[in-house]
């Protein structure tokens, strides 16, 4: 049992999160405070650091999910947060009557309403995420440009779309029904953590009920074989490019509905760093293989735990990036192989003596 609890994807991810909780603990025993506050929109809810880190971390945890599949090919898409940048431009600019064609007045800023119904106003957001992802995974599959270089394309000239789109500008949103996304809450709970679960259990079902996890493993363990044994390499990494661009679009969606804004420079910045970092905590190798998406999202909560916890220490966000090289030096040294033999050996020699003391 203990053999397969400390080779279980989701050790290291559990362990570096209760870690980082019992600290906050120590240092600030208020950390885990939890109320109900009365909100005149959405009702009474929950608050409190819990709270906040589930739905700020919403955004990464989609993301997570997305490059999971796209790691486990052995590729990676640089790209994520220039696609929640294209997506939530095109969410704004949709609900501005502007289009996005002449500079934003005063009185288009305050109307409370669009010409575009809301339910098209998220199609044509997650239309744009996922024509994103579909142009990445043409670009690996089709093209056989390295994944690297492949979403590197994207990730520079994406920002660039996102202010053409937008007009160079920082669009304010002010249609109440899309900030529901960001900030509504349902039972007491934000409703972007709904999104996350119903993500989450549609791409479980996905790669858990039928082939294709399967494919997407044997693709990234050796894709020449898989090719020869008669399942279709290109298509699956086009899949996996192409859902990890949808992702990024629901996490666009809800990122500019949290924010009221859309900003082609900052929307999304750095998200692809910090999910790689997440998969690559939940024990999906960078070469490929075996993954657990379930994994990724631990990885996640625990990243924006940690982001959460240096805030709360009073440290300034322009030092976050530091913080987070530490973080990230310990994952390393958590995975590396040194450490893996270290414990084996160490379970190995208390298994030794407990059979000796019988």
């Amino acid at each position: 049992m203990w053999k397969r609890i400390r080779e279980s994807r989701l050790l290291w991810p559990f362990v570096a999160w209760i870690i980082i909780l019992a600290f906050d603990a120590i240092v600030e025993p208020g950390f885990f405070r939890l109320g109900i506050i009365e909100d005149p929109v959405y009702g009474k809810h929950l608050y409190g650091n819990l709270v906040d880190i589930f739905n700020n971390g919403a955004p990464l945890m989609l993301v997570a999910i997305g490059m999971t599949l796209v790691i486990a090919t052995g590729g990676v898409d640089l790209s994520v947060g220039a696609v929640i940048a294209i997506s939530a431009a095109m969410g704004a600019v949709l609900i501005n009557p502007a289009l996005g064609n002449q500079l934003i007045t005063n009185d288009i800023l305050t109307k409370n309403a669009t010409n575009t119904p809301l339910p098209l106003i998220i199609l044509a957001d997650l239309a744009a995420g996922t024509l994103c992802g579909l142009w990445n995974g043409i670009l690996v599959s089709r093209a056989k440009i390295q994944p690297m270089v492949a979403t590197l394309i994207l990730m520079v000239a994406g920002r660039g779309i996102a202010q053409l789109i937008t007009n160079g500008q920082i669009m304010t949103i002010y249609y109440t029904p899309y900030f529901w996304f960001g900030n509504g809450y349902i039972l007491g709970l934000p409703v972007s953590i709904y999104i996350v679960a119903v993500v989450f259990l549609l791409a479980w079902l996905l790669v858990r009920k039928t082939a294709i996890g399967l494919f997407v493993e044997s693709v990234g363990i050796n894709a020449k074989s898989t090719y020869y044994s008669g399942i279709n390499e290109q298509n699956v990494k086009l899949l996996a490019y192409t859902f990890c661009g949808f992702c990024g679009a629901i996490a666009g969606l809800i990122l500019s509905s949290y924010v009221h804004s859309a900003d082609g420079n900052n929307n999304g910045l750095n998200y692809e760093l910090d999910a790689i970092l997440a998969v690559v905590m939940g024990g999906t190798l960078m070469s490929g293989g075996r993954f657990s998406m379930f994994a990724s999202v631990i990885g996640a909560v625990v990243i924006w735990t940690f982001t959460v916890t240096v805030y709360s220490l009073g440290v300034p966000a322009n030092a976050l990036l530091a913080a987070k090289a530490v973080l990230v030096m310990v994952v390393i040294l958590l995975y590396s192989d040194y450490t893996r033999r270290f414990m084996n050996r160490l379970f190995e020699r208390r298994g030794t003596q407990h059979g000796t003391a019988d």
